[in-house]
């Protein structure tokens, strides 16, 4: 029946509970994704739950919506999780609406899933221009036999055999093998004076010889790694060791397609299909510039039609699908490179920085100096464009401010361009921050801010009734120094204050949900962002998706495994992937800078910035805190009751009181 007529028409209770989950299935997609839905019938109806998102594929979907009529199109986005049918007429659209509002299907995981239905006037769905290959990239279908395959998946045996030095390295979420020369994880390179026993398998001999005969490849490789993937399984996104291998890194992938992702620093993704049996090869900008990885989940999005087989996955919403991941095993074939690599690209290129990266310090003096470099002069050259990415209150941030009693004495201790200093004009609001470029940001905008050091705040000693320390105490770079921000935080507050701490979380996935920094995941240059996972779930009363369930593999880090891993010092602070998830506590975060926003002052080559134009790339050192970790520091303070713990978008948070 159509929407119009249903409130002149007394309904059942179970009839009622249904209308009910149909408004909010409705309301969400318009509060979420702007789809307004009509009153009246068309051709068109959205489908809610019924999309690539919650794992509902094409094959699926389409069957049943054809029971109802002549399909003209089925749209169906990628990642999110509802779809659009247009029929041929009306009639059709409306038989759907009545005979498949509420009805029950299961989706690629086994899970029922309920599918609501509105009327809408037409698809609403802004579709991304089409990107080429990152320059460099190919990929090869049908490289080998169906038998090749086999034989080489039969060659490699994974029971451990610790006399073996090929022996399978268990990682976090794969498997792997090395033949040729070891990688090794913890710095990323490997030991070129120490080849191991053996060489390549044998049987890789012939067709490395037919590859290089048909020019995929220049080099015959003398190193092999063999990684094997579950379902659900994936990899980070990284760049292979610029001073380890040479310009050509080609990878065979055996028992399973995969799709691919491949990221430029400028924030444009391409996903690419890597076919069972296909070789990819990455040479240049591909292999030295841009990032790839696999995302862990269960299914890809995938082209529908038959004919296509490789190549990047188009935004073509009438020909997308799901495809389910089966296990796949990666024979990834390099030449070791034994003098420094000159590549084009000397931002991130390892043989050509001037200075080593730094490292986990080992003294108060060391961290001091750390953070000179890594944190205070990178806030100093990046001011403006900062400033001009952070002008929205965090909400519960807001609710701490509003909270407090009229007439209250407020510090907000790195207060950056001083966003929160107005908020609540019933409060005396004093800002101050180690950044004077961003203290002068906040006097043009009439605030009252100052410089100074986070460890020695030139406020008297119990002044203040409240302190806010947003995203700062992660910027320090010993727990002894962090446990010192916070007894400053405390000495400012007279008795029964209280102070609000926001810190940035090892934990961006929480709960089943993405903060929203994995989400804000650009994927195209100049165009509008769109958060991928930003309604992953289903849309009403369903379970969330599960292709966010396993986390990606491990990488070496300061403190490898995370949370509960032993500290090692003298080793490098790795460099994190911006929008992905931490395998670090300790990490430097790059900032590409945005127009002519920075100062123009020389800086160390591999200080916080590679170069210094618009689109430079400057570090900033964070520790990322684990879950309760940063209750347990305010809890080494003598003075101090916890009021309140709490997550908040990626961020451990902490509402304390003086005592």
């Amino acid at each position: 029946m159509d929407t119009n007529h249903q409130s002149n028409i007394k309904l059942s209770k179970t009839e009622k509970k249904f209308l009910r989950k149909q408004i909010k299935a409705r309301n969400t997609l318009l509060r979420h994704e702007g789809i307004d839905a009509v009153s009246y019938a068309t051709q068109s109806l959205v489908v809610a739950n019924g999309g690539l998102g919650n794992s509902v594929s094409r094959k699926q979907l389409l069957p049943v919506l054809e029971k109802c009529g002549l399909v003209e199109a089925l749209l169906m986005p990628p990642n999110k999780p509802y779809s659009f049918v247009r029929y041929t007429t009306t009639e059709e659209s409306r038989k759907a609406y009545v005979t498949l509002n509420g009805k029950e299907i299961v989706d690629d995981l086994g899970q029922k899933i309920i599918l609501y239905l509105n009327f809408v006037e037409k698809a609403q769905w802004k579709e991304m221009g089409l990107q080429p290959l990152p320059p460099g990239l190919m990929v090869v279908e049908e490289i080998i036999s169906s038998e090749d395959e086999k034989m080489l998946l039969e060659s490699i045996i994974w029971t451990e055999d610790t006399d073996n030095q090929n022996f399978q390295k268990s990682l976090k979420h794969r498997r792997v093998k090395h033949f040729g020369y070891e990688f090794h994880y913890e710095n990323n390179n490997v030991d070129k004076d120490k080849p191991l026993p053996g060489g390549l398998p044998d049987i890789c001999d012939s067709i490395l010889e037919k590859w290089l005969k048909k020019g995929y490849i220049k080099h015959k490789p003398d190193q092999l790694t063999v990684n094997q993937y579950e379902p659900g399984h994936g990899i980070p996104p990284h760049i292979d060791t610029h001073s380890a291998f040479e310009d050509e890194i080609v990878s065979l992938s055996l028992g399973s397609e995969i799709v691919m992702d491949f990221k430029h620093p400028d924030g444009v993704t391409v996903q690419v299909m890597l076919p069972r049996r296909s070789l990819l090869v990455m040479t240049g900008e591909s292999r030295y510039l841009w990032t790839h990885g696999i995302t862990p989940r269960k299914f890809d999005t995938v082209q529908a039609s038959e004919h296509y087989k490789s190549g990047i996955i188009t935004s073509d919403i009438g020909d997308l699908t799901l495809s389910k991941r089966g296990i796949r095993t990666s024979f990834t074939f390099r030449k070791v490179r034994h003098t420094p690599c000159n590549c084009s690209y000397s931002s991130v290129c390892d043989s050509q920085r001037k200075e080593t990266p730094p490292s986990f310090p080992e003294s108060d003096k060391e961290a001091s100096q750390l953070e000179q470099v890594y944190v205070h002069r990178v806030y100093e050259e990046i001011a403006g464009h900062f400033s001009s990415t952070r002008h929205t209150p965090w909400p519960r941030i807001v609710e701490f401010l509003k909270a407090l009693p009229s007439g209250s004495i407020v510090a907000d201790i790195g207060c950056g361009n001083g966003k929160y200093l107005g908020i609540n004009k019933e409060l005396y609001m004093i800002g101050c921050d180690r950044s004077q470029s961003l203290v002068d940001i906040c006097r043009e905008k009439q605030l009252q801010a100052f410089v100074c050091d986070a460890l020695a705040i030139p406020v008297r000693s119990g002044s203040c009734d409240a302190c806010i320390s947003i995203a700062v105490i992660h910027h320090f770079s010993t727990a002894e120094r962090r446990v010192a921000a916070l007894q400053e935080l405390v000495r400012l507050l007279r008795p029964g204050g209280k102070a609000l701490i926001y810190v940035w979380a090892m934990e961006q996935e929480y709960n089943n949900q993405k903060s929203k920094y994995l989400k804000e995941n650009r994927i195209s240059q100049g165009k509008k962002e769109i958060s991928d996972t930003s309604m992953q779930g289903q849309l009403v009363e369903q379970m969330p998706d599960a292709n966010s369930q396993d986390s990606a593999a491990s990488v070496p880090s300061i403190q490898e495994g995370g949370c509960n891993s032993r500290k090692v010092t003298n080793s490098e602070l790795p460099i994190h992937t911006n929008r992905t998830t931490f395998h670090s506590q300790d990490v430097l975060v790059p900032w590409h800078l945005k127009g002519n926003l920075g100062k123009d002052k020389p800086v160390e080559p591999f200080g916080p910035i590679r170069s210094h134009d618009p689109g430079s790339v400057f570090h900033r050192y964070y520790h990322v805190f684990c879950d309760g970790e940063l209750e347990a520091a305010c809890q080494t303070l003598s003075n101090v009751s916890i009021l309140q713990s709490y997550y908040d978008q990626g961020n451990w948070c902490v509402i304390l009181q003086k005592i």
